[in-house]
């Protein structure tokens, strides 16, 4: 069972550059919605392995990273393709959100 990478300032792009769709939650260890989402993203990462790199930003620990992308509020969920931003989703959502931008990038014969 596939669980969320840790990302940070270090290896942010370097994750980018060596997977074509990452899933990208910025939280915070302090953030309430943050917490609700973490379920989410594990399932997303278990349920897509193969398909999409989720992975997990500390927005505290990585202000850099949180900055570039312009993350205003948390959690931010951020799905990149080929190192671009192609999706963004801002505060916690029902997991059916998550899937439904997913979908929309994942090769229809891939999805399952």
């Amino acid at each position: 069972m596939a669980k969320p990478i840790d990302v940070n300032d270090g290896n942010f792009d370097q994750t980018l550059k060596e997977n074509s769709l990452v899933l990208v939650d910025f939280w915070a260890e302090w953030c309430g919605p943050c917490r609700m989402v973490a379920p989410v993203m594990e399932e997303l990462a278990s349920e897509y392995q193969g398909k999409v790199t989720v992975a997990k930003l500390d927005v505290d620990a990585n202000p850099k990273t949180a900055m570039k992308y312009r993350v205003m509020s948390i959690p931010t969920i951020i799905l990149f393709k080929n190192g671009e931003p192609a999706e963004v989703l801002v505060g916690a959502q029902p997991k059916r959100n998550f899937e439904a931008r997913l979908q929309k990038h994942v090769p229809a014969a891939a999805q399952n």
